[in-house]
């Protein structure tokens, strides 16, 4: 029965989210959706015209919610399985609509994160909150814009590029007024961002560093993570420029129950991860733009298993990737011709998993024809070779017409791979072992729906269909056995996700009042076939979300008062609990320059799992203080 009115009141809370901004009306006034371009390799089309299910988390919901992290924001996207084993970023493993970590890519600025060790790493990322700009989310296969790795769609971060001089700090601390029973110390932590940015007439820098550290909230998860992020933009002309990236992150926690519980209680885990990339625009002709970057990542991941016993089984791996991308985009009188090149090159040097290394090369093309005004098609493949698994091509098409100004209706088919990490192919270790004879995944995922757009409200309503072959699950046939991972099985998975973004400014005499209402419903049904595995124990197969809600409420008085309330509910497939639902709340006073915020975490206390049986944080209080000088 108390699950049924958890249920119900989550329904309840969601559609008074989906449902207010047809009864609400008001003068309409500020920045909306619609002005965004998402960026993509080749071909930029505005948030509107975009034929694919595509979410934006933008600044405005990022300055108003309870999150102090990357990983705590995208708990809030629809459709997006964010499975925490710590609080504040320390290790995230992100799946969307249904799949596993290793299927969706990250990138941040166009840059891919994804490490090929292990999915686990993807969210080990060297950017500060207050440095990003807006998260966008792109669902379905994405190998025709990205190349490989995006079976399931695409997450790409987009930092913050600096208009003016200026300086910002945020400074919280915070606990949940309990006590670590082996010592009796009380658990807390505490953090500090600090940026800033000088901007002259051709360049412009930005530096961003930050640290956070804890106690943890219960026994062997204390964490200090140390980043440090630095951009800079040359305009060498009017149309061309060069843009360069980098940035560092040591993240050193206690792994209590991460991985292999209940036998991993005292492990302990530091990665340390760093990113570089230079890359332009260079406008070659009047109808011919070109973007070339070379990027390299480098991440070193140290795990013991048992800290007091670090000879009893220790792992080192270090990795490398260098990735070359040339991008062109061309105007024609009927359309944009995009067409690109990457070679990408991965190796891992690892006391477990050996030296190996293996080589990526794509070449892309696409079409997108927009000689009838109403009507905007994307067609194009990603050819693809590697040194491993040989050639293969991914072709993927969407199609949109724009019924009124307000109304599009969309479809999309495409195709997708995920390679397997390294770990999946040689790893050796106490509850697992890797398979040098796996193969790559497939997927075919095709989508349809219909959206809605206007200066204040955001709404979209689709369903999709997914099939993948040679899923990638790691299984054994007895509950003693270690996991081994096979080509096992075929998963096809259906859903369907309506969401709502709505935006209000309403100015009354010297008053004026902001909302930001979000809010979304997901439902998944994933059917697996065991081809070569009938009566083997599945890991990864069956293990996503059924049912997923969440709502974002931001108010805000006059840029002086503002209180937000978040709520998200997740009740997965075969998981031992039922489904949880988690309530946050921040209110925040900005007189002038400086801001101080008060965030409540999970405020009635729930005990929940989100990976593997690493219990999250129970109820959680936070203290802070914001000053900035210039508008940043």
């Amino acid at each position: 029965m108390q699950h049924f009115y958890k249920r119900h009141i989550a329904f309840l809370f969601v559609l008074s989210g989906l449902l207010l901004p047809f009864f609400t009306s008001a003068q309409e006034t500020g920045h909306t959706l619609d002005e965004i371009v998402v960026n993509e390799s080749r071909i930029q089309l505005p948030f509107k015209k975009q034929n694919r299910n595509i979410q934006v988390l933008d600044r405005a919901m990022i300055n108003g919610m309870a999150v102090k992290s990357i990983n705590e924001l995208l708990t809030y996207a629809g459709g997006v399985d964010v499975r925490q084993r710590g609080p504040w970023g320390t290790q995230t493993d992100i799946g969307i609509d249904g799949g596993t970590f290793d299927q969706t890519l990250v990138l941040v600025n166009g840059v891919k994160m994804n490490d090929p060790q292990t999915g686990h790493l993807t969210m080990n990322l060297p950017v500060p909150l207050e440095e990003i700009e807006r998260i966008e989310i792109l669902k379905g296969a994405a190998a025709r814009i990205y190349g490989v790795n995006a079976l399931n769609g695409a997450i790409n971060i987009v930092t913050r590029r600096p208009e003016q001089t200026g300086l910002y700090a945020n400074a919280y601390t915070g606990s949940n007024f309990k006590r670590d029973t082996s010592n009796q110390n009380p658990f807390g932590g505490s953090g500090v961002q600090m940026g800033g940015s000088l901007v002259g007439k051709r360049m412009k820098h930005s530096l961003a560093l930050a640290n956070e550290s804890s106690s943890g909230y219960r026994y062997n998860t204390s964490f200090n993570n140390t980043k440090a992020y630095y951009q800079s933009s040359l305009k060498l002309s009017e149309r061309n420029s060069i843009d360069f990236m980098s940035g560092f992150i040591n993240n050193d926690f206690g792994a209590s129950m991460f991985y292999a519980p209940p036998r991993d209680n005292e492990s302990k885990e530091a990665v340390r991860t760093f990113i570089g990339s230079i890359g332009g625009t260079l406008q070659v002709s009047d109808n011919w733009v070109m973007k070339p970057r070379l990027s390299y990542r480098a991440n070193k991941d140290d795990y013991i298993f048992i800290r007091q016993k670090p000879d009893a089984f220790h792992n080192i791996h270090t990795t490398g990737v260098i990735d070359a991308e040339l991008n062109n985009t061309l105007l024609t009188t009927y359309g944009v011709v995009g067409a690109g090149l990457e070679l990408r090159t991965e190796r891992i040097n690892s006391n477990n998993l050996g030296i190996h290394d293996r080589t990526n090369m794509g070449v892309s093309a696409e079409y997108s024809f927009t000689g009838i005004p109403s009507l905007l098609i994307n067609a194009g493949a990603y050819l693809n070779y590697n040194s491993d698994y040989g050639w293969d091509i991914f072709p993927g098409i969407d199609a949109g017409w724009q019924i009124i100004n307000q109304l599009r209706i969309f479809a999309n088919i495409g195709t997708g791979q995920r390679l397997p990490t390294f770990t999946d192919l040689y790893y050796t270790g106490p509850t697992n072992i890797g398979n040098d004879q796996l193969r790559p995944e497939r997927s075919l995922s095709t989508e349809a729906g219909l959206k809605w757009s206007s200066g204040r409200l955001y709404a979209s309503l689709s369903g999709f269909y997914r099939h993948t072959s040679s899923f990638i699950d790691w299984i054994k046939y007895r509950v003693e056995a270690p996991w081994e991972p096979m080509n096992s099985s075929q998963v096809n998975t259906r859903g369907v996700s309506i969401s709502a973004d709505y935006r209000l400014s309403e100015v009354t005499g010297a008053s004026q009042w902001g909302i930001i209402n979000r809010a979304s419903y997901t439902w998944l049904s994933p059917e697996v076939s065991m081809e070569n595995a009938e009566n083997a124990i599945s890991n990864y197969a069956i293990n996503s979300l059924r049912h997923q809600i969440t709502n974002t409420i931001i108010i805000n008085y006059h840029n002086l008062l503002s209180m937000s309330l978040g709520m998200r509910y997740a009740e997965r497939i075969n998981s031992a609990s039922s489904g949880y639902l988690l309530i946050d709340n921040r209110l925040s006073v900005t007189p002038g320059s400086v801001t101080v915020y008060f965030d409540a975490n999970n405020i009635t206390n729930k005990e929940y799992v989100e990976a593997g049986a690493s219990p999250m944080p129970g109820r959680w209080f936070t203290l802070g203080i914001k000053w900035k000088w210039a508008n940043l």
